[in-house]
């Protein structure tokens, strides 16, 4: 087709210029500064057709046109997928790059084969110069002038090269726009998502920030309520599975504190969804702890019946370390907490029974002295007897009924630890009442203050401490009724003054340890047995009296009645005085501030003495009479009395209380200081 349009133009003259040209033809080769006509003489040296071709298409204003109408209107639509082109029309973007060549390619195509009237009446403008001289010019051609000349083909084929690779670039461009179109489409397509998903999480976070408020507002009416009822699953767990010891102790605290938390929400008027909800599921764990409190104290209560078992180590190591379980039992079943505790009293009191029946049973085989009626200040013929406590009397060694010696020991000692049923039982030496009377109350008292601590620490604050004094004197009942018999049979028969009065005292120390102790609950057993060992002393002096009665009436009736033998008498001490004295002396030092107090006048035993005092100083005053009348008489008389009212004051001034501190002791001293002055005077 070049070719052709080639041969046409340079076979042709000179045509007019088409209608509709601004510009007369001109016989010029016409050159061109842009390079963008297909007339192009020559290129930039060092670029390739492909980039003087890309060249023009990123240098040129139309190219840039071009570019922007090859891309699809973006309009403020986000979500539109497809667009409609509606650019300007690529034939004029083409002319545009090619400028006005494009009308001569246009005419070339269809060249005029004859030259018409027209042709003929152009006015062809020179510049003064022949057609020679045009042709032979080298001036430049004016801006603006047309200048156009055949192509050669190498001329040709570099302009089609170029054209080519224009077209390439062309598509390169588009298929670059087509992409980013397609990317710029993505780009809208995610944009508008997002934007969506934005105005999503607008209103879902507006609707969060609502929920949180009114989140904030209820937990702060609700949190405190929540932290007192609620129970953590670690805790739950424990009380349902873990083993009973300290951790499990506190875990059953925490239950307690809150189900004591839900009673009182449930009893207020206001009543949450929430309490009703929680409120069983609390009741389901108390009832499963009580369950487990339950099988708890039930074998422990049984490990106290076993064989050989010390109950005082279970109770200081097992009850008293998990004392908050019966305080919780009682608290939440109150009933199933009586039942335990009855459980618990009805085991102890056999307990106790069953081993104080063993020990007092071993006491009994002690070998004990033997102290009857004929034991007594008026018998002159006392016989030295000895038996065990069963009343079968064999002879043992002899033994003093008026002389306390080192029996007072017992209330001096330090040792205060009881005698063992094993050592009881082996024992072969004879001993006084006070022994087995003190190592059986010695261990009582003990296992009665260890049982009342007890009790007053395992089952208070849970129970009151009058209820608490019932509960033990149900369970040592029997026990105290076994040492109440046991002190009965020591002091039935026996004439020893001495002994009851031991007995007294230790009884007495019982009493003053039992309210130092604060163990108020066995100031029953006490008093008991005081009002068993009284009336017993109080016999014995009677029966003291009287003998030195009957001794007395069995004298001669008055002065001169034995004058035939009244040479013979001595006026040496009687020896029912030496056995008063000794007996006074006695019962003094038992009188004594470091055993009884200090020794009250107003006690039973101080009327008992006056009484036998009495009895004392007429029988000596019945006795002297047989001296006789007369000077020789009265003299020997008042010696004779002088000498065992001097006795009597010599044994009695040994009692270690006798400084002051014994008032029995010293109203004694006093009143035979007297009679040894008045007779002393006398002979």
């Amino acid at each position: 087709m070049w070719s052709g349009r080639l041969a046409v133009q340079s076979s042709t003259s000179p045509a007019p210029s088409q209608p509709g040209s601004r510009r007369s033809y001109s016989p010029a080769p016409r050159r061109t500064g842009s390079g963008l006509g297909p007339y192009i003489t020559s290129q930039r040296p060092g670029l390739s057709p492909r980039s003087s071709s890309l060249s023009v298409a990123s240098n040129d204003s139309s190219a840039s046109s071009l570019l922007a109408s090859s891309r699809r209107p973006n309009g403020s639509a986000l979500k539109q997928s497809t667009t409609a082109y509606a650019g300007p029309d690529p034939v004029e973007i083409l002319n545009q790059l090619l400028g006005n060549g494009a009308e001569d390619y246009v005419s070339a195509e269809k060249p005029s084969t004859s030259i018409t009237d027209s042709d003929l009446e152009l006015d062809f403008d020179f510049g003064g110069m022949s057609l020679r001289e045009l042709a032979l010019s080298e001036d430049p051609v004016t801006e603006g002038s047309y200048v156009h000349r055949s192509q050669t083909v190498e001329e040709y084929e570099r302009e089609k090269a170029r054209f080519e690779d224009l077209h390439r670039s062309i598509r390169a461009c588009d298929e670059v726009l087509n992409s980013v179109e397609t990317n710029l489409t993505s780009f809208r397509n995610d944009l508008a998502a997002v934007s969506a998903d934005i105005e999503s999480l607008q209103a879902r976070s507006t609707a969060l920030n609502i929920r949180l408020e009114n989140r904030k507002a209820v937990e702060k009416g609700l949190g405190p309520v929540v932290e007192e009822i609620s129970v953590s699953p670690a805790v739950v767990s424990k009380i349902a599975d873990g083993h009973i010891d300290e951790s499990w102790v506190k875990a059953l605290a925490e239950v307690d504190k809150r189900a004591a938390a839900y009673k009182r929400s449930s009893s207020s008027t206001e009543h949450g969804k929430g309490l009703q909800d929680l409120g069983p599921l609390l009741e389901k764990l108390v009832r499963k702890a009580i369950e487990r409190i339950r099988d708890f104290l039930v074998a422990q209560i049984k490990a106290l019946r076993s064989p050989h078992i010390n109950a005082q180590i279970i109770q200081q190591q097992t009850f008293l370390k998990f004392k908050d379980l019966f305080s919780f039992l009682h608290k939440h079943h109150e009933t199933l907490a009586n039942e335990i505790c009855l459980a618990y009293m009805n085991t102890m009191r056999w307990y106790y029974h069953n081993q104080f029946s063993r020990y007092e049973n071993a006491l009994r085989k002690i070998k004990l002295h033997t102290l009857d009626k004929t034991d007594v200040l008026g018998n002159e013929d006392t016989s030295r007897k000895a038996s065990v406590l069963s009343s079968s009397k064999i002879s043992g060694p002899p033994h003093d009924a008026f002389n306390l010696g080192r029996r007072i020991d017992l209330l001096r000692t330090n040792n205060q630890a009881a005698l063992s049923s094993y050592l009881a039982e082996e024992d072969q030496s004879t001993h006084y009442l006070e022994v087995p009377f003190r190592n059986f109350n010695l261990a009582l008292i003990d296992n009665a203050t260890a049982e009342y601590t007890f009790l007053a620490s395992f089952f208070a604050p849970a129970l009151s401490y009058a209820t608490i004094s019932r509960h033990f004197a149900y369970i040592f009942d029997p026990t105290f009724q076994l040492g109440q018999a046991l002190t009965r049979a020591l002091v039935a028969d026996t004439y020893d003054a001495l002994g009851v009065l031991l007995a007294v005292r230790l009884n007495q120390r019982s009493q003053f340890e039992l309210q130092r102790r604060k163990v108020p609950a066995a100031d029953g057993y006490v008093n008991a047995t005081a009002m068993l060992l009284w009336p017993r002393l109080q016999l014995i002096m009677s029966a003291h009296c009287d003998s030195v009665r009957a001794l007395t009436q069995s004298l001669p009736g008055g002065p001169g009645s034995s004058s035939s033998s009244n040479k013979t008498l001595s006026a040496a001490p009687h020896v029912v005085t030496q056995r008063f004295g000794q007996l006074v002396q006695g019962i003094l030092a038992l009188s004594g501030a470091d055993v009884s107090g200090g020794g009250d006048v107003d006690e039973p035993v101080a009327a008992s003495l006056r009484r036998l005092r009495g009895e004392l100083e007429a029988f000596l005053t019945r006795y002297s009479a047989a001296f006789g009348p007369g000077p020789d008489g009265g003299r020997k008389r008042e010696r004779f009395l002088y000498n065992n009212y001097s006795l009597v004051l010599t044994i009695i001034g040994d009692a270690p209380a006798a400084a002051g501190n014994n008032k029995l002791a010293a109203e004694e001293q006093e009143h035979f200081e007297g009679l040894k002055k008045a007779f002393q005077e006398a002979s």
